[in-house]
């Protein structure tokens, strides 16, 4: 970067929010520095495709102005859901999907290697202020991997991640998909929850589903309906271990 170049301060009251009924009202959106958790059902996966795009949108329309880092540890990233998603919001779904770079991790040890190793250099290179990191946990769960080292790997990753939002003024997403009940499972989904200044789950209940603010140090606890997972699910959309475009 040129020392002549003028960098973009972030308004202090920045909030990326999902802008999705209810949802704002209980929970206006993610701070810089926050590194959130949200776990459960399916839908978080749209949650997350949903703000890789409304991240790249301006600061009074809810988003960051930024590029979005993706890290892809469970083939979750939908080219198609993502178009759709940017074409709701006014926005040429070519360019969002290049403001969108992806790192596809198929083992605990490229995850690990892509965030302790990678991530620092990447967030600069790409200027972005919002990482996505899709089901955070589920390769440390691969029976090929140690429990013990498994564990101990994803303690550091979570330490990392938390000081890493703070100090280098981003926000770090990771979702955490719902897993088979584990001795493991139950430690890496502790870890990654107490390590989160952000908690929030999306649940189902009997009528469809729930929107869970779990942890949280300015905002209240508690729920929002969503109407049904079909109607959560039309609001979102009506290899290596290398950055790549889409």
């Amino acid at each position: 970067m040129s020392s002549n170049a003028l960098v973009k301060p972030y308004p202090p009251s920045t909030l990326l929010s999902f802008n999705i009924a209810n949802v704002d009202d209980l929970f206006p959106g993610f701070m810089i520095g926050d590194f959130a958790i949200v776990h459960g059902e399916p839908t978080i996966l749209q949650l997350s495709l949903l703000l890789s795009v409304r991240a790249q949108l301006p600061f009074q329309l809810g988003g960051l102005e930024t590029n979005v880092l993706f890290i892809d540890g469970g083939n979750t990233f939908r080219l198609y859901k993502v178009s759709r998603i940017a074409q709701l919001h006014k926005l040429s779904p070519r360019q969002a999907l290049e403001r969108i770079y992806i790192s596809r991790a198929f083992t605990a040890y490229q995850m690990t290697s892509i965030i302790l190793d990678r991530l620092k250099e990447a967030t600069e290179k790409f200027s972005s202020k919002l990482v996505i990191i899709s089901d955070i946990a589920g390769l440390y769960l691969d029976k090929d991997v140690p429990p013990a080292e498994a564990k101990d790997v994803f303690n550091q990753l979570t330490v990392y991640l938390s000081k890493f939002a703070q100090e280098n003024r981003l926000i770090i997403l990771a979702t955490y998909p719902w897993q088979f009940s584990s001795r493991r499972n139950v430690f890496l989904h502790a870890a990654a929850c107490g390590r989160a200044n952000v908690v929030i789950s999306v649940r189902q209940v009997k009528f469809g589903q729930q929107f869970v603010l779990e942890k949280h140090s300015t905002f209240a606890l508690g729920y929002a309906e969503f109407p049904s997972q079909n109607i959560t699910l039309n609001q979102f959309m009506e290899g290596t271990d290398r950055w790549e475009k889409p």
